[in-house]
């Protein structure tokens, strides 16, 4: 099955842009007419895209794409140019846009209310490089005079602890919406958004794959928030008393979701493992160091396994079916590189 966006996949059932037969009361008669074509989201490929920001430099130079770049994506010096600064700049207008609301609510309201942060939701599947994505455009919009303080938040360190996973049962489906700490994340984000002072966020280690008890990340009035993680644009779901509580996505002024073809994301994350056997994994610290001397192949069956038996289920019950609710596609080809957007009207 592939996960990426066909043209029409968010156009009304009703009108997807093929000849339908229409009834002509008048007459009784069949006849056939074309339909127009109607979706919420405005399409442009690579090139219309990177047009929209022709005239602004990029401020990043090479070894700031090294550093931001993640193993096995092919970020560089162009697709910064042509894909993420039109976006910094796209956001940034968005960003001015929401100071302007405030302003004039401030107005209606004769009271003098602090600006609250701007909130940025990043989904998209394991490997796919919404890391990446998040990365570059904190770096970005850092940039921006308007927006200095740019900070990053993922939802791993909101997974539970892998004792806690161990005693549910659920370490075979971390990263499954039921894994994480619900409540916290909704209230860490709910805090930041109102304008609190300083919010905390757990510390999750990618080399022990877990929680670190005496560490945190402390957030203080950042004016733009990015929250990049698989299931940030999940819908509210239901309570124990039959009330649908909040999405986390209720707290979103934008969101972006990164998309490419599931084929294509299997083969990204084979080879991630694989790379990783020389680098993470041989730590003997790491939680996977026992992956670090197997050989190619026994590392492609062992990725394929998890991959299969884990992330993919995870995808296509979980993650993708949350990409119509975002504001903006990004589809990546098999090369990694971003060709085509997809934008929500507005």
């Amino acid at each position: 099955m592939s996960s990426s966006v066909p043209g029409a996949v968010f156009v009304n059932a009703q009108a997807t842009g093929q000849n339908h037969q229409v009834s002509d009361r008048s007459t009784g008669t069949q006849q056939a007419t074309s339909a127009e074509t109607f979706t919420p989201f405005v399409e442009l490929d690579r090139q219309m895209w990177s047009r929209l920001s022709h005239e602004i430099k990029s401020p990043l130079n090479v070894e700031d794409v090294q550093r931001l770049r993640g193993l096995g994506d092919a970020l560089n010096l162009d697709e910064v140019r042509e894909v993420y600064l039109p976006l910094s700049r796209l956001l940034n207008l968005y960003i001015a846009a929401a100071g302007q609301l405030h302003a004039a609510t401030n107005t209606f309201l004769g009271e003098t209310t602090t600006r609250t942060p701007f909130v940025i939701g990043v989904a998209g599947s394991v490997a796919v490089g919404k890391s990446t994505t998040a990365r570059v455009l904190r770096e970005l919009l850092r940039r921006w005079p308007d927006t200095p303080n740019v900070e990053l938040i993922t939802t791993d360190g909101f997974l539970y602890p892998n004792a806690e996973l161990e005693r549910r049962g659920l370490m075979q489906r971390k990263g499954f919406p039921e894994s994480y700490d619900r409540r916290r994340l909704l209230r860490f984000v709910s805090e930041v958004k109102s304008g609190a002072a300083e919010v905390r966020a757990p510390w999750y280690s990618h080399l022990t794959y877990d929680i670190v008890p005496e560490r945190e990340i402390v957030v203080r009035r950042p004016d733009v928030l990015i929250v990049e993680g698989l299931n940030v644009l999940a819908p509210a779901r239901p309570r124990p008393d039959g009330i649908t509580g909040l999405a986390l996505s209720d707290f979103f002024d934008f969101s972006i979701y990164v998309d490419a073809k599931t084929t294509n994301i299997k083969e990204w994350y084979i080879h991630r493992f694989q790379s990783l056997r020389s680098s993470a994994f041989a730590d003997p610290e790491s939680y996977f160091h026992r992956y670090a001397d197997l050989s190619d192949e026994e590392a492609r069956r062992t990725a394929s396994r998890i991959w299969e038996s884990i992330n993919e289920p995870n995808l296509l019950a979980n993650v993708l079916p949350t990409r119509g609710r975002a504001q903006l596609v990004l589809t990546k080809d098999a090369d990694h590189s971003v060709r085509r957007m997809l934008l929500r009207k507005t």
